[in-house]
């Protein structure tokens, strides 16, 4: 998938557990572990901004744009 999560990325910069976060913002420690895997197909924008409200970071700093290669979009024979 071209869209990158770095949560955990910053997490680390911002010394803050998993736990804590999903305390903070009130979602389970699976899904918020989904949502660091890039497991997931979808976020909510409140979900988003109590992330960014609580690490105090911008999305673009959780989520990144890696374009794929020409070759991982050809069709398989």
């Amino acid at each position: 998938m071209p869209i990158v999560i770095q949560l955990d990325v910053m997490l680390a910069m911002r010394k803050v557990k998993s736990k804590d976060l999903a305390a903070a913002i009130g979602i389970t420690e699976a899904n918020l572990s989904l949502l660091k895997q890039g497991k997931v197909k979808g976020i909510r924008l409140a979900t988003l901004e109590a992330i960014c409200s609580y690490l105090q970071c911008q999305p673009a700093d959780l989520l990144v744009y890696q374009p794929q290669d020409e070759f991982d979009q050809s069709p398989s024979a």
